[in-house]
């Protein structure tokens, strides 16, 4: 079968860029013939305030990509459109309603010739805006089918539109990085780590509130971008008199940093309000510690708690800060981290391929 993938791939950065690619390559691999039309202006930088693209790939770029679409080009919308009609389905990678008039462009110049997929990653934003629902309702009811990553997007979904909808988990898409660091399992640093993006409901300010509660001495870093509230975030810091404990590194954080930075933490922390997603509990499997989380999303189905991390109530700072002294009992961090085992995500690319080509009649 023929599959047209649009969204993001390098040289942008990030989970959706390397889903994207690695959607292609696992396709190309089952023997389908693919091509990602993708982006060389995807927003403009007052809707994404991070850094949006990269210099050097972090994994291997799909050969059959071509960077054609530009926000400031409806026609070329249009065109692209056009030129996926070859295709058996095209696939359509939503990120943020921001894409919506992109995607309703190529939807224009398909004519309905070809099955279209939204794969959603989000049906709606976790902070939204007025125009969210009205867009993605438009999108979701012209497309032929919806895949969503969990039962509570199927809900929002299915509350949008009357097309087909199919949950499928969302399977590993790590950035390709250095090996993993040596490390000495024996040695609690009692240090943990925050790591990605920094955004209001991933509850940064809610662990250095449990951090303040919690068990004395242990220190964190935060490592990512933030979008908006850096200012705010230091001054919490010296409010909770958490100076000398917390280390904040603002910024995009190569793959090649990562495994330092996973191998100096004895748990990844996860202190979400609200969560769809992510790939950071795979990462922290891949790099060999334990995650602390809260239950949103599928974070309860990813880390077992008590065998390879804990699990925790969301947007709540005694239940956090209860977590963490449970952590570090004497005895703990070994037993979790001996506990953690990288996954094997084959079967699971397996079944999102199944999920994702049987949705508009397609075969494997």
């Amino acid at each position: 079968m023929r599959v047209g993938i649009v969204g993001p791939a390098f040289p942008y950065k990030g989970g959706g860029a390397h889903h994207t690619t690695e959607l292609a390559h696992r396709l190309a691999a089952a023997g389908h013939d693919v091509v990602i039309e993708s982006w060389r202006a995807q927003y403009p930088g007052f809707l994404y305030p991070g850094q949006q693209t990269i210099s050097e790939p972090e994994g291997e770029p799909f050969p059959g990509t071509r960077h054609r679409l530009d926000w400031r080009r409806p026609d070329g919308w249009w065109r692209t459109g056009r030129a996926l009609r070859s295709c058996d389905q095209v696939v359509l990678a939503v990120l943020s309603p921001v894409q919506v008039p992109s995607y309703l462009g190529i939807l224009s110049g398909l004519r309905r010739r070809t099955p279209v997929v939204a794969l959603c990653h989000n049906v709606l934003p976790h902070e939204r805006k007025p125009y969210d629902e009205p867009l993605m309702r438009r999108l979701l009811r012209k497309v032929d089918a919806v895949l969503v990553h969990s039962e509570a997007q199927a809900a929002l979904a299915r509350g949008l539109t009357e097309r087909p909808v199919r949950v499928a988990e969302m399977p590993a898409h790590l950035p390709t990085s250095a090996a993993v660091v040596e490390r000495d399992d024996a040695k609690v640093r009692r240090h943990l780590l925050f790591f990605g993006i920094v955004r209001p409901y991933k509850g940064l300010d809610v662990l250095l509130r449990a951090l303040a509660e919690g068990p004395d001495g242990v220190t964190l870093t935060v490592a990512g971008e933030f979008w908006g509230g850096v200012d705010e975030t230091r001054a919490l810091i010296d409010s909770l008199g958490l100076t000398s404990r917390v280390e904040l590194r603002p910024g995009y954080v190569p793959a090649a940093d990562v495994p330092g930075l996973f191998a100096e933490a004895d748990a990844l922390v996860l202190p979400y309000r609200t969560a769809t997603a992510s790939q950071n509990v795979w990462m922290a499997n891949e790099q060999g510690i334990p995650v602390i989380a809260t239950d949103v999303g599928g974070f309860a189905a990813q880390v077992r708690d008590g065998v390879d991390g804990l699990i925790c109530t969301p947007d709540d700072v005694p239940s956090l800060a209860a977590a963490l002294r449970r952590f570090y009992t004497p005895g703990e961090p070994e037993r979790l981290r001996s506990g953690v085992r990288p996954v094997d995500h084959g079967p699971l690319w397996d079944a999102y391929l199944d999920a994702l080509t049987g949705l508009t009649g397609g075969v494997r």
